[in-house]
């Protein structure tokens, strides 16, 4: 039976490697994976996955679904599952209802403000299995949030959406993001 999965994590967790693994494997079995990213995401070029640890994939964007024929793979996998529109996530619960596709989202769960993402909170409220993806704190504990970092600063206020890797974000733990301490020595 198909399910809608979302794995989510702290920035740096491993996600996106995660993702490129899972097609890696359906495809080493002689399956079809389809990886699509929001066309929001640019970071690492278009139509392409970027882990920070190098591994990478080819993808189509998730604006384009709609045009895909979907009846040749065997898994659906979604990178920056955050930037997804309550519409989107819609189709991807019919995508496994209706065509009994698996569907593994991957993405953060909170911003940086702490606040869910849009895409998130609806792959919370309809996703059969919901799995976090660990990573740590300088400190040793479970990362759980994003922190943005500006001028060697945690800022707590400005645009939900500000693209990123770990020159702008780090994950803390709970106690570290409302503190804003980013090193046992405090600011960095």
């Amino acid at each position: 039976m198909a399910k809608l999965y979302f794995r989510y994590g702290a920035m740096g967790s491993s996600k996106t490697a995660n993702a490129v693994m899972v097609q890696y494997n359906y495809e080493e079995r002689g399956q079809r994976a389809l990886i699509l990213k929001p066309m929001l995401d640019n970071r690492d070029g278009e139509r392409v996955i970027g882990s920070r640890c190098g591994l990478s994939a080819p993808c189509k964007y998730v604006e384009e679904l709609d045009d895909i024929d979907l009846g040749g793979y065997n898994c659906v996998i979604v990178d920056e599952a955050q930037f997804l529109t309550k519409a989107q996530v819609r189709k991807l619960v019919s995508i496994v209802d209706d065509m009994g596709i698996p569907v593994i989202c991957y993405g953060l769960r909170a911003d940086f403000r702490g606040e869910l993402f849009e895409g998130s909170k609806w792959l919370l409220a309809w996703a059969d299995t919901i799995e976090e993806v660990k990573t740590v704190c300088w400190c040793g504990k479970k990362a759980i949030c994003n922190a943005r970092v500006v001028g060697g600063r945690v800022v707590k206020t400005g645009e939900q959406i500000v693209l990123g890797g770990n020159e702008s974000y780090v994950a803390l733990c709970r106690k570290h993001w409302r503190s804003g301490q980013l090193s046992e020595k405090g600011q960095k």
